[in-house]
């Protein structure tokens, strides 16, 4: 798997945890305070369209996850 699925599978995760986690209809409700997490994440998302910069990303390649499909 690529930096991109990756990025893009955390992020998806993590916003569905945390709407999970944050909703009061869910029957997992915790807090409505992990909405924060998912405003973070959404504004990450945002923010690294336009610049590039994903901190998670960084991490990943850092790690030595490949960054593009092998041909």
């Amino acid at each position: 798997m690529t930096v991109d699925k990756f990025v893009h599978v955390f992020a998806g995760t993590f916003i569905l945890l945390s709407l999970a986690l944050g909703v009061q209809a869910s029957p997992v409700f915790h807090s409505s305070y992990w909405l924060w997490f998912t405003t973070f994440v959404g504004a990450n998302l945002l923010q690294s369209g336009f610049t590039g910069f994903c901190p998670l990303a960084m991490i990943l390649k850092a790690l030595g996850v490949k960054e593009t499909a092998a041909a």
